[in-house]
Parts: C-alpha cells; structure tokens; sequence
C-alpha cells in the first residue's frame, strides 16, 4: 500500500508521498518529476524544513513483553542494538511497571528537584516505565527549545542526546510477531 500524507513540520501543511510497501513509512522527497502521485520532486527547501531538526536513531530489542495488569505492566526488554543509546533499559527500567500521574511506582517518590517535590509523570508530561525519576519518556509533549518545564519534561531519550532539555520531534515504538516455523517429525 502506498498514501498520501500531510506533512505537520511544514507550514503550510505539505501533502507528500509515503512508501508503505518498503518497511513502511518512507517519506518520498524524489521520484521523478511532476506528478505528485507517482512522479515529484518535492524540493529543496522543504526536505531542509523536515530535517533540520537534526537526526534521527533507533533502539532495536531483541525481546520485549510486558508483566500482567497486576504488575503494573512490568516492562522486560531484551538484548539492545541500535544507535539511540540503551535508554537505560536493561539496566534501571528492566522490571518497572508503568507509571501513570495516578500511579506513581518508579521507585522514586517523589522525585526532588530542588525545593520541588513532584510525580515523575508530572513533569515528565505523560506515563512510561519511570526508574527512579527516568532517563527517557517517549510519552511526552512536544516542546520547542527553550520552552521545557524542567530537565526531564518533553519527548526525551537521554542516553541518544543526553538529559539537557531537548524533545524529540517524534517517536515510534513498534512490535511485531515474530513466526517460528514448528516441524514434526513422523
């Protein structure tokens, strides 16, 4: 399958060509010319305006589950491999449960920033599997430079730009099954 998709980064909103067939997800900057439905070239100044953001990464795991309701959702990842940096995974958030606002098990209650007490999913602006106030939250808002509340607030993933205020312009966590064929013998 292949669409079209609109482009938020840009202002005005830009539609542009998105490969779904090739892993999924490909934004089309150059196919050809003309017709945006098969043949474009979308442009200079507008792949600048996508990218100037600065980079991307990705942290792979070779295993990931999670514990029941009762367990908070107890996160286990396995083996890390990628560029983004572990994120602290397998060392401090292997076997945390996910903390909401409502229900704070981080292990870190509350989380002290000087003369401020706090919830990590407070100013961390959404839930995730916090370990003792955390090191990444994929669950946060987006905040222009400059603009964060504090050191772990917006969309972060410490170990890939480190923990000064940053966010990520996006994130995506995916899964997929993973078939083992079974053969029996008679």
């Amino acid at each position: 399958c292949t669409e079209m998709q609109c482009l938020r980064p840009l202002h005005p909103c830009v539609c542009v060509f998105c490969e779904m067939l090739a892993d999924g997800g490909w934004t089309v900057f150059q196919w050809r010319f003309g017709n945006l439905q098969k043949d474009h070239w979308l442009g200079l100044s507008k792949v600048f305006a996508i990218t100037k953001g600065g980079g991307t990464a990705f942290a792979e795991y070779s295993d990931f589950r999670l514990g029941t309701e009762e367990e908070s959702y107890k996160l286990n990842v396995g083996a890390y491999r990628g560029i983004a940096g572990n994120g602290e995974f397998q060392q401090h958030k292997n076997g945390f449960g996910f903390s909401t606002t409502d229900k704070d098990i981080d292990g870190c209650s509350p989380c002290i920033f000087g003369d401020i007490a706090e919830n990590t999913c407070s100013f961390s602006e959404g839930g995730w599997w916090y370990s003792r106030c955390g090191s990444a939250s994929l669950n946060g808002d987006w905040h222009p430079a400059g603009e964060h509340i504090g050191w772990a607030s917006g969309l972060h993933w410490a170990t890939w730009k480190g923990p000064a205020p940053y966010s990520a312009r996006a994130s995506r966590m995916m899964i997929k099954a993973v078939w083992k064929k079974i053969i029996t013998a008679n």
